[in-house]
């Protein structure tokens, strides 16, 4: 199993993987595992994008709703969440030379999936008055 850098929603998104630079163009070392399930590949799963899309799409219509984009922030999260404890958990290897496989790639890949929040201390920051003014 490969797992990919990030997964963007589009390729506008900041977290959009960077170009590919000379070293990437190198050949990967042969592994000592046989490949048992190609690599995963978001743009191979039109169904998918057409979610994250319709995603972005909600978002950017509710630009200046910040109730309502807080509402699809947390939808988002509780997702996250349902998929982190159900399937995800359920579709983790059994034998512990799989999971470390898995665990090498997740930290190659980008590392664990993570939502962060936004602090309070940013909301008040952002609120505070500007001493220049």
């Amino acid at each position: 199993m490969s797992l990919s850098r990030t997964h963007p929603i589009d390729d506008s998104t900041p977290f959009a993987p960077p170009s590919p630079g000379p070293a990437a163009t190198a050949p990967a070392p042969p592994t000592s595992a046989p490949a048992t399930e190609p690599a995963f590949d978001p743009a191979a799963d039109p169904e998918l994008q057409r979610a994250l899309d319709t995603l972005l799409r909600i978002a950017e219509e509710r630009a200046e709703q910040p109730e309502a984009l807080l509402d699809l922030l947390r939808r988002i999260e509780h997702l996250h969440r349902s998929i982190q404890d159900g399937p995800f958990r359920s579709s983790l290897p059994s034998d512990r030379n799989g999971l470390f496989t898995l665990l090498s790639e997740m930290e190659g890949s980008g590392g664990w999936p993570y939502i962060p929040r936004l602090q309070l201390r940013t909301f008040m920051d952002l609120l505070a008055p500007d001493p220049e003014t």
